[in-house]
């Protein structure tokens, strides 16, 4: 994914990329195509780019194991300067270009950030209910027609509190 800027005037320069992910280098869970759009924002020592990167991938819900889809957002700036590399200041979005790069490859950084996009708990929905711990039914799908009155009694406090809370 490389982005020439030899040829472009200082300003603001939208760029949109529709690709497959194996351009970028990634594989399960993610599939089909990514979309990008870009924005340059070029001066005559620096450059500043503005990514939007949107990609499906395909989970197993935490909760309830049930297969899902999903489509991943991320945004992440980038600042491209020209010239030497000064001491680091430790920042992972500031680049040094030498005077003469006439391009940009963006694969490495849409790969990382497609990655950091992954939640790090998969839900298939916000208020998935798991599975029963009996009998193993998908409550999502309804209720199982397990006993529930062995309830340990260090809960019954919390228990208590959630039908006060449910009543008001």
């Amino acid at each position: 994914m490389i982005i020439k800027i030899s040829g472009l005037r200082d300003g603001i320069h939208d760029f949109n990329f529709d690709d497959d992910i194996s351009v970028l280098g990634l594989e399960d869970p993610f599939f089909g195509n990514f979309i990008t759009k870009i924005s340059l924002n070029k001066s005559h020592n620096q450059v500043i780019l503005t990514a939007n990167v949107s990609l499906n991938a395909n989970f197993d819900c935490d909760r309830c194991s049930s297969n899902y889809n999903r489509t991943l957002k991320n945004e992440f700036r980038m600042v491209y300067f020209f010239g030497k590399e000064s001491i680091d200041n430790g920042s992972l979005n500031a680049v040094y270009l030498q005077m003469d790069a006439d391009k940009i490859d963006l694969a490495a950084e849409l790969r990382d950030y497609a990655v950091l996009a992954v939640p790090m708990k998969n839900l298939c929905k916000e208020d998935c209910l798991g599975l029963c711990y009996n009998c193993g039914k998908n409550l999502n799908e309804g209720e199982c027609d397990c006993e529930k009155t062995n309830i340990d009694i260090r809960w019954q406090p919390l228990i208590e509190l959630k039908k006060r809370l449910n009543t008001n």
